[in-house]
């Protein structure tokens, strides 16, 4: 044990190291993100950013489980998913705050797509934008219930089973972000009323993100089952 211990130190797995690569992580990647789209006005290029970013951390996060199945070399990664979630979640509530201040000016009806009309009265405008952020906000509250339990202590509090419950929701949480992030770079600005922007040039990379984890999942799930299928024929041959 105390040489495991020692190895894991050596390897820099100590909760504090790993809280300050996720935050070299996230910053360092927020940068590039707010390069590549230099032309833009600054509040939809730091929103924009920052979103994108909190999509990659938690995306890292989701794929260290079934890359540790299908790797064992991964699984040394293991103890960096909890704060590759937790930052990835705080990005997407400053994200949020930045929709908020910045765009809608904490009208909380425009975020769900309603305009106010000469006549004095909300209409809703843009369908898709609402629902897309609803998603969002879902998907926020979610993730930060995940992010607080994100704790040894919660682990006591909750017990070990209640617990993995919980934070197996986050596959739930990934689909939400996925359908959150997937209309704003497909659908949003695509109104018959206004000219067809250029294509994002984050949609490929999104698509090979999103499908790479998909992948990834299905691949671990099949090699899973597997070989609980062989250990429980294994089991039958020796009673025999």
């Amino acid at each position: 044990m105390e040489k495991t211990n020692r190895f894991k130190n050596l390897l820099g797995f100590g909760w504090k190291t790993r809280h300050l690569l996720a935050i070299i992580l996230a910053v360092a990647g927020t940068y590039m993100f707010l390069e590549l789209r230099a032309q833009w006005s600054e509040m939809h290029r730091w929103n924009r950013a920052i979103g994108d970013m909190s999509l990659v951390m938690v995306a890292f996060s989701m794929a260290i489980g079934p890359l540790s199945r299908l790797f064992p070399v991964f699984r040394k990664l293991l103890p960096f998913r909890r704060e590759l979630g937790i930052y990835g979640i705080i990005l997407a509530a400053i994200h949020t705050m930045i929709i908020l201040v910045g765009w809608v000016n904490w009208d909380f009806l425009r975020l769900f797509g309603f305009e106010l009309h000469p006549a004095g009265v909300y209409v809703m405008v843009q369908q898709g934008f609402g629902i897309a952020n609803l998603i969002g906000i879902i998907a926020l509250a979610y993730g930060l219930v995940l992010a607080l339990s994100s704790s040894n202590w919660s682990q006591r509090l909750l017990g070990p089973s209640v617990w993995k419950f919980l934070q197996q929701g986050a596959y739930v949480l990934w689909m939400l972000i996925v359908i959150h992030t997937g209309y704003f770079l497909f659908f949003h600005f695509l109104d018959y009323h206004r000219s067809t922007p250029p294509p994002n040039i984050l949609q490929i990379p999104f698509a090979i993100l999103v499908s790479t984890i998909l992948v990834l999942q299905i691949a671990a799930f099949i090699k899973t089952w597997k070989l609980r299928r062989n250990r429980v024929s294994d089991q039958a041959s020796l009673a025999e």
